[in-house]
């Protein structure tokens, strides 16, 4: 048995028929849903679960709730969280725990309305250079605390039932161009990344999901890391990922040509997932076209580290975060 080695987005707060009926065909790995898709937590509940009638399966919900800017839930349903920079710096020595609180507490918003992964931890390792969109979604300036960092949230979120995709690998933190609309290309050499920002990804490598950088890394390749297969060799040899390795989004405009021929190139080179966040039917047919079949066991693994929340006080974890974070919450 296969599913589609595809992760699609919703163009609205409901399915159309259209919709139902696509998905039932292209039966894709998961979902995942933007700040369009969320109104209430009612309609977002509704939302999920028919995303799964469509395919007939419990397949995967994935959203970007890192807190800060990147934050698809929010206020006044969800709770506003602090960019994670600003809420390490802000819990200091206690920066670790509140990570994982921080992680927990978002899995239990997330899990209430059917979303069961997040796009995160970001382990990217901040520079003087990074791109002022990715800066302080950072965990971190130094590889220890951006290592220590991830794990946290990383168990945080396991135990609150949802599945934590890390990015973006193999390191966004030296790119100073924003991949939204420009390709960046990273000159550093070769083992300063191995012992600096590929790192990172090593120390979390059993993670069941992660997600490419659209970045050049030209001591290895003239490609972006998503459709080069000397960086997916670094990815699965070196930095020993096993998991399921996803696009970033492939409508982003550092990759060239149409969505398709991206995706071609990202599942050619060997990326598992092709992730379409925003397009018309039209696209994600032409997406899955290309993107092939994704075999049961490869899923089976990767969905293997889902598992129920463990039982927990939301409002005692909360009361424990803030008194971290202090005057900032």
């Amino acid at each position: 048995m296969s599913r589609g080695a595809t992760i699609l987005g919703v163009e609205g707060l409901a399915l159309s028929p259209d919709e139902r009926a696509f998905y039932r065909e292209a039966d894709p790995f998961g979902f995942i849903l933007f700040a369009r898709n969320v109104e209430t937590p009612a309609q977002l509940r509704r939302l999920t679960g028919d995303l799964r009638e469509s395919v007939g399966w419990n397949a995967p919900v994935f959203v970007d709730q890192e807190g800060g800017r990147v934050q698809r839930l929010r206020a006044p349903h969800w709770a506003e969280w602090l960019p994670p920079l600003v809420a390490e710096r802000a819990a200091g020595e206690g920066a670790a725990r509140m990570m994982w609180l921080r992680a927990r507490l978002i899995a239990a918003e997330l899990m209430a309305v059917g979303i069961d992964g997040n796009c995160a931890p970001c382990l990217d390792i901040a520079t003087d250079v990074t791109h002022p969109f990715l800066h302080n979604r950072c965990y971190g300036t130094d590889l220890a605390t951006v290592i220590a960092m991830g794990r946290a949230t990383a168990e945080g979120h396991l135990a609150g039932g949802v599945l934590p995709v890390v990015k973006h690998m193999p390191g966004h933190g030296r790119a100073n161009a924003d991949t939204h609309h420009h390709l960046p290309s990273v000159t550093t050499d070769a083992e300063t990344l191995r012992h600096s920002d590929f790192a990172a990804f090593r120390a979390l490598n059993d993670l069941p999901l992660a997600m490419t950088a659209h970045i050049v890394f030209s001591a290895f390749d003239d490609q972006p890391a998503t459709c080069s297969a000397p960086m997916m060799r670094v990815l699965r040899e070196e930095i020993g990922f096993g998991g399921l390795i996803m696009t970033d989004d492939l409508n982003m405009q550092a990759l060239s040509g149409t969505v398709e021929e991206r995706a071609a190139r990202a599942m050619a080179a060997g990326c598992d997932l092709a992730l379409h966040c925003k397009g018309t039917l039209e696209e994600f047919a032409a997406t899955a076209k290309v993107s092939g079949r994704l075999s049961q066991p490869r899923i089976d693994a990767a969905l293997a580290a889902r598992r129920p929340p463990e039982p927990a006080d939301l409002a005692l974890l909360r009361a424990e975060h803030d008194a971290l974070i202090g005057a900032h919450v």
